[in-house]
């Protein structure tokens, strides 16, 4: 699959996202891409950041953006068919921004996001 079919996987997957979460959202970007870290080799997303529920007063003195990170090439080698990589991408989307919003990979799992 195009670099640029899975961005717009990925983009889809974001309009996906019930707005008045997408409004509460703040100060992150979402990036897309094709490799994860060396040694994270079956990392499908990455979340760096500080979550919204622990930002504090310091944490808004000229701050980066969060970044989501969805990574293409271990999502395409994971799926077999397009339908699986729509899948996949929407789970990791939801994931990452979960992360954002200060939920733990416990309860997404436990929610079945993961």
């Amino acid at each position: 699959m195009s670099r640029e079919r899975f961005e717009e996987l990925v983009s889809d997957a974001l309009d996906s996202v019930p707005e008045e979460l997408t409004r509460m959202m703040n100060n992150v970007v979402i990036l897309v891409e094709d490799d994860p870290p060396p040694g994270e080799d079956d990392l499908l997303g990455l979340y760096e950041g500080t979550p919204l529920t622990e930002r504090d007063s310091f944490w808004a003195a000229g701050s980066l953006p969060d970044r989501i990170t969805i990574y293409r090439n271990p999502t395409l080698a994971v799926c077999d068919t397009e339908e699986d990589v729509v899948d996949e991408v929407g789970i990791t989307v939801v994931h990452e921004i979960a992360h954002h919003f200060g939920i733990s990979d416990e309860r997404l799992h436990a929610l079945g996001w993961a």
